[in-house]
């Protein structure tokens, strides 16, 4: 049999596997001329030796000391037509006393018999691995500092680095083959080139002049220490978090190596009392804006690129905040407040026009105010789903 009727096939590509390549490709083939879709660079999947990378998807990386994982590529004849990735992640479940495997890196064709030839394999594989729950999408799992989760509302914005993006058709096959929503994240879009709140304004004022808060931005020539200033504060500020796990130090150094190349000092701030770190704002130049693929002749390689990032650093014109934490027992404060209204001001000093404030969870009612307190309205939603096996 033959084109949409032909029996979908799928093959198991195990970790080492040099057809993770092709698991890889599929999905520059499917979002072929997308003008939303942005992708990793291959490196931070397959790994390269010559930008000193090691690929998420290769045997190597440091994710894979405490996870078992496993990709799957569904066919119809020789064409690809979807993938999956199925994984058990030891030390989440450890840490939440559970028996959960995770579904991701989901890519199908407008095809539901091809979703659910792997979404049925990646359920058998986390059933005979002792699992008592499926859960995903994500790209290996939803630890809430993993790229994660299924776009189900805002298609048509632009999609901020560490965003994940999918065609609109993924909800519906996900939730016909069974799964139940356990989880949603929002993202707010601020306009930094509109003034302050003048609730906002009020309110920082108030703090910086009756409260013993101090600040400052990121201090380049302590980068390794401020850097461990965020993880100390991320790691108290998230804790009761859906989905928190402890930060670990290979992820602070993939993140140093994805973020500095862009970072502006000026839009990541602290706060303390009484010298004790009690919060930390972070917000950071997109690379998403300069690593968009152009779909030119001249291809959309790593180098190509990582040579209009590094060409066009200093001029990108949106940020995305990604850390916005205060540290439990001091949310009433009012530091929220202060470092905003000091990331807005320098933000606008230097031109920067809009702000992606997420991923935020539903349920966190306290930074979901803050967002609409800065003036933000919804932009997107995304969705994890459970399935109980």
């Amino acid at each position: 049999m033959t084109g949409a009727t032909a029996a979908v096939r799928v093959e198991e590509i195990p970790l080492g596997d040099p057809r993770i390549k092709d698991f890889v490709a599929f999905h520059w083939k499917h979002y072929r001329n997308d003008p939303y879709w942005v992708p990793q660079l291959n490196a931070d999947l397959l790994g390269n030796k010559l930008l000193g990378m090691k690929g998420l998807l290769t045997p190597g990386h440091p994710y894979h000391e405490s996870a078992g994982a496993t990709h799957f590529i569904a066919y119809r004849g020789a064409e690809a037509v979807g993938r999956v990735s199925a994984v058990v992640n030891h030390r989440f479940n450890d840490y939440y006393n559970a028996k959960i495997a995770f579904f991701g890196f989901f890519e199908t064709i407008e095809d539901y018999a091809v979703a659910e030839a792997l979404l049925s394999t990646a359920r058998d594989w986390a059933k005979a691995h002792g699992a008592e729950v499926l859960r995903g999408p994500g790209e290996y799992g939803n630890a809430t500092h993993e790229r994660q989760a299924c776009l189900i509302d805002g298609f048509d914005q632009d999609v901020y680095v560490e965003h994940t993006y999918n065609p609109p058709y993924y909800q519906e096959f996900i939730e016909r083959f069974g799964f139940a929503k356990v989880m949603d994240y929002h993202a707010y879009k601020v306009d930094l080139t509109k003034p302050i709140p003048e609730r906002m304004t009020a309110l920082s004022a108030a703090v910086a002049a009756r409260s013993r808060i101090e600040t400052r931005a990121l201090d380049m020539s302590r980068f390794e220490e401020d850097l461990a200033l965020v993880v100390e504060i991320y790691n108290k500020a998230w804790a009761q978090n859906w989905g928190f796990l402890p930060i670990q130090q290979w992820e602070v150094d993939a993140l140093v190596e994805a973020l500095k190349p862009i970072i502006d000092p000026g839009l990541v701030r602290f706060a303390f009392l009484d010298s004790e770190p009690i919060a930390v704002l972070g917000a950071f130049p997109d690379p998403n804006e300069p690593l968009q693929p152009r779909w030119k002749w001249y291809g959309d390689s790593d180098y190509t690129r990582l040579a209009r990032l590094f060409a066009t650093r200093r001029k990108i014109q949106r940020v995305r905040l990604i850390f916005f934490g205060i540290v439990p027992g001091y949310r009433r404060h009012g530091a929220d407040a202060l470092l905003y209204r000091e990331v807005h001001n320098y933000a606008q000093s230097k031109g920067y026009g809009d702000c992606d404030v997420s991923l935020l969870l539903e349920v966190n009612d306290l930074i979901i105010r803050a967002a609409e307190a800065m003036d933000g309205h919804r932009s997107k939603t995304w969705r994890i789903w459970d399935l109980k096996l």
